[in-house]
C-alpha cells in the first residue's frame, strides 16, 4: 500500500513541478521562435519582431538557402566529417583509456599526468596552424579530423568507465587463452556501449557544428561544411561582402533576419533528428564513467 505524502511533501513536488515546466518552455521557446521567423513574411517580421506563430507562411529564406547547389555538397561533407570524425575519435580515445585504466601497465599516472595537462594548456592557435601546414593537411579534411582526435576530457571519463569492469572478466578470458587486444575489443567495447554512445554523441555535435577550424585550414569553398557555407548564406543576404559564388546571381535575398532563423533550423535540424536514439544511452553512460567505483 502506498505511503499516504504529507501536506510539506505535496506542496514541494508541486512547486518542483511548476518550475521544471517553466524551465521547459523557457528553453522550448527560442525554437518555437527561430521555427516560426523561418517561415514568417519580411512585413510581419518588421511589425512585430517577436513571433511565435505567423499568420502568413512564406519559403523564400528556405528557397533562398536552397538555391544554391553546393548546399547539398556541403551537407554530405559534413556528414562525411562527422561520421568519420567521430569513429576516429571514438577508436583513439578507448583504445588510449583502456590502458591507462589498467593497474599493471608501466608509466601510467606519468601519461595521465600529461593528459591532464593538455585541459590547462595548449600550443595556441598559431602554433597549431603551423603544425598542421607543416603535415601538409591543409585544405584537405584531415586538418579537421586528427588535430582533436583525442578530448582529454573524455578520455578521463572513459578510463573511469574502464575502471569500474569487473577484474575477473579480463582474468576469466586470459584463461581462456584471450590476448590483450582480444579482451579489448571482444568483451570490453561490448560492455562500454552506454559510454561509447554518449561520447559518440558529443564528437558527433562537434564535428557537425564544426566552424572554427574549417575556416582556419579549408580554403576551398567546395570542401566547406554546411556551417561555413551557411555563415556566408547569411552574409550575403545582410548585404555583407563574401563569397558570392556560393548563390545564384539572379536570386534576390528574402529578409536578413528571416535567412537567419532559417539556418538556424537547417543546421541544428538534422542532429536534433539523431539525438532521440543516443537519450536512452546518455544520462547512464556519463554517470557510470563519471563516479569511481
Amino acid at each position: 500500500m502506498p505511503l499516504k505524502q504529507s501536506w510539506g511533501s505535496r506542496i514541494f513536488d508541486s512547486v518542483n513541478a511548476t518550475l521544471l515546466i517553466i524551465f521547459a518552455v523557457l528553453t522550448v521557446i527560442p525554437f518555437i521562435y527561430a521555427i516560426a521567423g523561418s517561415f514568417a513574411t519580411q512585413k510581419e517580421l518588421l511589425e512585430k519582431g517577436f513571433i511565435l506563430f505567423p499568420t502568413e507562411f512564406t519559403l523564400d529564406a528556405y528557397k533562398y538557402i536552397f538555391s544554391t547547389q553546393t548546399l547539398v555538397r556541403s551537407l554530405l561533407v559534413t556528414v562525411y566529417i562527422t561520421v568519420v570524425g567521430t569513429l576516429i575519435n571514438i577508436f583513439f580515445t578507448c583504445l588510449m583509456a583502456y590502458p591507462l585504466a589498467r593497474k599493471d601497465m608501466d608509466f601510467r599516472k606519468p601519461i595521465l599526468m600529461l593528459v591532464v595537462f593538455t585541459m590547462l594548456f595548449s600550443g595556441g592557435m598559431i602554433p597549431t596552424f603551423l603544425v598542421v601546414k607543416q603535415l601538409g593537411m591543409i585544405d584537405t579534411y584531415w586538418s579537421l579530423l586528427i588535430p582533436g582526435a583525442i578530448s582529454a576530457f573524455n578520455l578521463i571519463i572513459m578510463r573511469n568507465f574502464f575502471q569500474q569492469l569487473p577484474d575477473g572478466l579480463e582474468e576469466a578470458a586470459k584463461i581462456d587463452g584471450c590476448n590483450d587486444l582480444g579482451i579489448f575489443f571482444r568483451i570490453v567495447l561490448p560492455l562500454s556501449m552506454p559510454a561509447i554512445a554518449t561520447f559518440s554523441l558529443f564528437y558527433a555535435v562537434g564535428h557537425w557544428n564544426t566552424f572554427f577550424n574549417a575556416v582556419l585550414y579549408i580554403n576551398d569553398n567546395t570542401k566547406w561544411p554546411i556551417q561555413v557555407l551557411l555563415r556566408q548564406i547569411v552574409i550575403l543576404a545582410s548585404g555583407g561582402i563574401g563569397d558570392s559564388t556560393v548563390m545564384e546571381a539572379d536570386y534576390v535575398a528574402p529578409p536578413e533576419q528571416s535567412v537567419k532563423m532559417a539556418v538556424i533550423v537547417v543546421s541544428t535540424l538534422p542532429i536534433l533528428l539523431v539525438y532521440p536514439f543516443l537519450q536512452k544511452h546518455f544520462a547512464k553512460g556519463v554517470l557510470l564513467g563519471s563516479v569511481k567505483g
